[in-house]
């Protein structure tokens, strides 16, 4: 296959942008290390590695990676798109919680680069992808920690992409709207979905497989070799258009 002998990481990968993304890479020939708290189920590609492990402890982090490395001693990609999202007033949220949402969506980031690089380095080059948000540039009420996160996770793009770029290691960020995920659903009822879809240029909120083409652009080098420090909105034009309208 074209892509034979690629390697890429993904956390999140058992939830919904992270299993299309595990889908579309192994259908262009990548082999696919998942990472996910909780279980993939059936369906996981054999020629892949499947860890169940929690990336925002550390000590987990290190045993994901020591792991790894039996596996490969390379990788191409590397996709942070595990997130936590608690939906809270600021004024109510604890530190506890706090620091649960930015040990998951930052933090792990933070180290996980720290322990992938050697892979991406012996590979001569590669692509990490930060999976951010819209709420990093443009947010709404009782997402604070979540929001800060994901803007915390754009800030750490640009400076991993600067200190990376002597190995030739790129790293961009996706920022996805409203999609049809498990997490979506969980904290919207059906009213609030309509209107947020509405709300959208497209008339329609976005589907899982749609975000796993966006970031395979971005961890694809021949697609991408001149981006780099880069964030790209896939919310089907949602920023784009004047909350006053």
């Amino acid at each position: 296959m074209e892509n034979e002998g690629r390697v890429m990481l993904i956390t999140g990968a058992a939830g919904g942008i992270g299993r299309a993304t595990v889908k579309l890479f192994t259908e262009k020939g990548w082999r696919v290390i998942g990472v996910d708290r909780s279980a993939f189920g059936d369906g996981y590609p054999q020629n892949g590695l499947y860890i169940q492990a929690d990336i925002s402890e550390p000590s987990q982090l290190e045993a994901i990676y020591s792991e790894v490395k039996q596996f490969t001693d390379t990788l191409d990609a590397v996709v942070n798109n595990a997130a936590l999202q608690i939906v809270k007033p600021l004024l109510e949220t604890s530190v506890e919680e706090w620091d649960a949402v930015m040990a998951s969506n930052l933090r792990s980031v933070f180290l996980g680069a720290k322990l992938a690089y050697p892979l991406l380095k012996n590979r001569g080059g590669g692509a990490i992808v930060n999976v951010s948000s819209v709420h990093a540039v443009a947010t709404s009420s009782n997402v604070g920690s979540y929001a800060a996160s994901k803007g915390g996770l754009l800030a750490l793009t640009r400076s991993m992409a600067i200190e990376f770029a002597e190995d030739n290691v790129r790293v961009n960020a996706i920022l996805p709207g409203a999609v049809n995920t498990p997490m979506l659903y969980e904290h919207l009822d059906k009213t609030r979905l309509e209107n947020l879809a509405r709300r959208t240029v497209n008339g329609r909120i976005g589907e899982p497989q749609e975000l796993a083409h966006a970031i395979y652009f971005l961890a694809d080098g021949e697609q991408s070799s001149f981006m780099t420090g880069q964030s790209m909105l896939v919310d089907g034009g949602a920023t784009a258009k004047l909350s006053t309208e």
